[in-house]
């Protein structure tokens, strides 16, 4: 009986993880006719279809399952292990950390920085993106880490863990001059800087908005924190910002504090793979407490001891 040819299963596997022959043969840097090709060799030396067509596209028969359960686990192993024999580069060990673009830079680069050690044993690399797009480069062994603004799913991402850092309230900024309703009613009174919907914190605005009975007349969404902020120092709509960034923000020629709220907490996640925890960087975060970094702004009970959401 001749050996299974591990590059036909491999070809499989990722056209089930990618979604198509296509989207497979892209990432392999092969034409779809050679996948196809070689996943019908496959076949045929397992005897019995992997694939069936569904309209136009192509799902996995019930042969197929069996064997993209197992080539999953194989595959996922082998990555583990490089991911494991491959930290070091040139005597440094690689950390490549995802950034969610709704996040606070500056919190994030607290966060990291009180991680690495100064002697230069660790490389820090970051990639900044959405949270959905991050998760998908974290399952597929392309970042170490991730900080973000919500949890991970772990229904909709087996193996990955999520490690809540800590939150904090908002408050909302302006330019002068003050408007002349009080807070928060203030803030029908000018044009509204907002976090994009998709971001967990636009969703929580628009449902405390709605709470308050205020219909703001939105200027525009904000995926970046950071954008949104910039926006907020050169025009005079109102913007929002996590509160223990307060006193930074005042610093700002004209700027105005207007209101400040605990009811909108902005949270702080890690989230990592379960295999990561081996890594020398991804396990300070996880043993550290970052409680200094939102003194004042919640119990420390809330964030001591932290725990992993599984």
């Amino acid at each position: 009986m001749s050996h299974l040819n591990y590059n036909h299963l491999y070809y499989f596997w990722m056209t089930q993880k990618k979604g198509s022959v296509t989207q497979a043969a892209e990432a392999l840097f092969l034409t779809p006719q050679t996948v196809t090709g070689q996943i019908k060799l496959l076949e045929q030396r397992l005897g019995g279809k992997l694939l069936k067509r569904k309209g136009r596209s192509l799902e996995a028969t019930e042969l197929g399952q069996l064997v993209f359960r197992y080539a999953d686990k194989m595959f996922s192993l082998s990555y583990e292990m490089l991911d494991i024999v491959n930290y070091r580069k040139e005597s440094q060990i690689l950390f490549d950390v995802g950034i969610a673009d709704a996040l606070s830079k500056r919190l994030a680069s607290r966060v990291l920085l009180s991680v690495i050690p100064n002697d230069g044993s660790i490389h820090l690399r970051c990639f900044e993106s959405t949270h959905e797009l991050l998760l998908e480069q974290l399952s597929e062994h392309k970042l170490d880490m991730i900080l973000s603004d919500c949890p991970v799913d772990s229904g909709q991402h087996a193996g990955l863990l999520s490690k809540r850092l800590g939150g904090c309230g908002v408050s909302f900024f302006c330019k002068a001059p003050m408007p002349e309703k009080p807070f928060p009613a203030c803030l029908e009174e000018r044009k509204l800087l907002v976090p994009g919907r998709r971001t967990a914190m636009g969703r929580q605005l628009t449902q405390w908005l709605e709470q308050q009975g205020i219909s703001p007349s939105i200027l525009g969404e904000f995926d970046d924190a950071a954008l949104m902020k910039a926006f907020g120092f050169f025009n005079q709509g109102i913007f929002m910002a996590p509160t223990i960034y307060r006193e930074e923000i005042l610093e700002g020629e004209g700027v105005m504090l207007l209101g400040e709220t605990q009811d909108l907490m902005e949270e702080y996640y890690v989230i990592f793979a379960e295999r990561m925890i081996q890594h020398p960087a991804v396990k300070r975060v996880c043993d550290s407490d970052f409680s200094f970094l939102f003194a004042g702004q919640e119990d420390f009970a809330t964030i001591q001891p932290a725990t992993l959401s599984f």
